[in-house]
């Protein structure tokens, strides 16, 4: 007998260890509802709190969108674009030129302490990034989508990897098309996500080239509707680096399809907006939307968001659960 229970012992520890080990792998991969039972108040937290912020300063909608891409595009959806330079490493994706405009980085950390008041040690600072990104869109009257979850946060930010990666504005077609088939995403993904560019601003210098020196003689950029350059003209001056242009004017509040409306009349803030016009594909895309005020438009943003918040996630045991968004734990 005494044999017996100790065969039945180590028969009972190997299905253990196989049941815990065979457990990441099934939940390998992102799921929607991945907290259902962990912390089954985790969206309504984020939910509530990104609107108290958001009730109070509307224009950090954008940005909070902007943080989502630029996360994902380097290293992933690590959430790595949060971490704050320190003696170890002073150059952190934070510090990357691209990123320096980047704003509501407190709206990630109010929801996280929020998040952890009630399940500490549990959500990652990945998974609030996507979930901020879809409510700030919500709040903008855009479009709900269901977002995955189980991300992990990742320990490596680089600056130079983010100069590396993300899509500058003036990036032309094939550029762009390129960088996105890196991370796994399609043309009409590119199309698409690109109409993030409805909400928001953008400092003149992100553009100035088109208006004054687009090839180095001081002309303008031909691709560019001519009314469309006397009226920037009139916000930006040669070497403005602070003001601030509407990227959708008239309608920079309200997450919308008229994005499209403005590429398809030669209005593209930046080149990369015009660049959809040089490929066929995106340039149908454009054009349909245009022309049915965006018909799939909201269903297509959603889909592509998932898309896009899947690249190079981190799940099961990689990476850690973050105790302050900012730093490693």
């Amino acid at each position: 007998m005494a044999t017996l229970s100790l065969f039945s012992v180590v028969v009972f520890l190997h299905l253990t260890v196989v049941l815990f080990v065979s457990e990441p792998t099934n939940a390998q991969g992102l799921k929607v509802g991945f907290y259902k039972n962990a912390c089954p108040s985790v969206e309504a937290i984020v939910e509530q709190t990104t609107a108290h912020f958001l009730s109070r300063a509307p224009s950090l909608a954008a940005p909070l969108l902007r943080m989502h891409f630029h996360d994902c595009f380097v290293r992933g959806c690590d959430g790595s674009v949060l971490l704050n330079a320190t003696a170890a490493n002073k150059q952190t994706e934070k510090t990357a030129v691209p990123n320096q405009s980047l704003r509501g980085f407190q709206v990630i950390d109010a929801v996280k302490s929020a998040v952890e008041k009630v399940c500490p040690g549990v959500v990652s600072c990945a998974d609030i990034i996507a979930l901020v990104a879809r409510d700030a869109v919500v709040f903008d009257k855009g479009p709900f989508w269901e977002v995955p979850t189980g991300r992990r946060d990742g320990r490596v930010s680089n600056a130079s990897e983010a100069l590396q990666f993300l899509p500058p504005p003036f990036a032309n077609i094939s550029d762009l098309k390129s960088r996105f088939q890196a991370k796994g995403l399609s043309v009409k993904d590119l199309v698409v996500l690109s109409a993030a560019h409805t909400i928001g601003t953008s400092h003149c210098f992100n553009f100035n080239n088109r208006l004054y020196n687009f090839t180095g003689k001081g002309d303008t950029d031909p691709s560019m509707d001519p009314n469309y350059i006397a009226r920037l003209k009139n916000k930006c001056k040669p070497g403005d680096n602070t003001t601030l242009v509407e990227m959708d004017p008239g309608s920079r509040k309200t997450f919308d399809a008229d994005y499209y409306t403005l590429v398809a009349k030669r209005r593209g803030l930046f080149q990369s907006d015009a660049a959809l016009l040089t490929d066929s594909e995106t340039r149908a895309y454009v054009k349909l939307q245009a022309s049915t005020h965006g018909s799939t438009f909201f269903k297509d943003f959603g889909v592509s968001m998932v898309n896009m918040g899947n690249i190079g996630v981190l799940t099961g045991f990689a990476g850690e659960i973050r105790k302050h968004c900012a730093f490693v734990n």
